[in-house]
């Protein structure tokens, strides 16, 4: 079993070059617009989906099937055709060229995988079973959209908000790993599950820290 090191990439402004304009690049288009990338399909057809986004202007079309060279300059490289050889080719040239790929066919000839992926605001939690199956890996993200419900949202502004005014106020590393250590035992989550949570003002979180910065 290939073990994967999970990391966050910034892909705002890069070049990610997608293979491919079937049902399964449009997926890895949705996600990649989703994180900011510049989108470049190679592919002699599209999705409907994908047709709208360049129409759009949120992705650039080439029109035809993939050739060496295709890959210069990209960030990341999916492999995304219906034609394994193809795919094989792509990921060959994007590891002698030192750019890491991701096959959608056959994912050991890559070096990279797309997990499933729940987003709840500043929360992004992604979900791999290292091959056992994109049905296990669906089941088990069902499970956790539920455990991590719409609040996680609301309340990750909140602790953010209150992280970065704590930060602000305190000069103190000592005084700040305490506040911020206090911050995470208010129960906040659960009021705004039930609806009963009031907004701070900026006084309200002044007043918190004031009376929160001893032992």
């Amino acid at each position: 079993m290939t073990r994967y090191l999970p990391i966050m990439l910034d892909c705002e402004g890069q070049l990610v070059v997608v293979i491919g304009g079937g049902a399964v690049a449009e997926r890895k288009v949705s996600g990649l617009l989703e994180a900011g990338a510049v989108v470049k399909v190679i592919s002699p057809s599209l999705t409907d989906t994908l047709v709208a986004l360049t129409t759009k202007g949120l992705m650039t079309w080439h029109d035809r099937a993939y050739a060496p060279g295709d890959l210069r300059g990209a960030f990341l490289v999916y492999a995304a055709t219906n034609d394994r050889t193809v795919n094989e080719e792509i990921a060959q040239e994007s590891r002698r060229i030192g750019i890491p790929v991701n096959v959608a066919s056959h994912a050991e000839a890559g070096n990279f995988i797309t997990p499933g992926v729940i987003r709840r605001g500043r929360l992004t939690v992604a979900v791999s079973t290292s091959g056992a199956g994109p049905l296990a890996a669906a089941r088990i993200k069902t499970v956790l959209e539920e455990a991590l419900d719409a609040a996680y949202e609301p309340y990750l502004d909140f602790v953010h908000t209150m992280r970065t005014r704590i930060k602000e106020r305190e000069s103190s590393a000592e005084v700040r790993g305490r506040l911020l250590r206090k911050l995470g035992a208010i129960d906040v989550l659960n009021e705004m599950r039930n609806g009963s949570f009031i907004g701070w003002s900026a006084e309200d979180m002044d007043a918190w820290i004031a009376s929160h910065r001893a032992e």
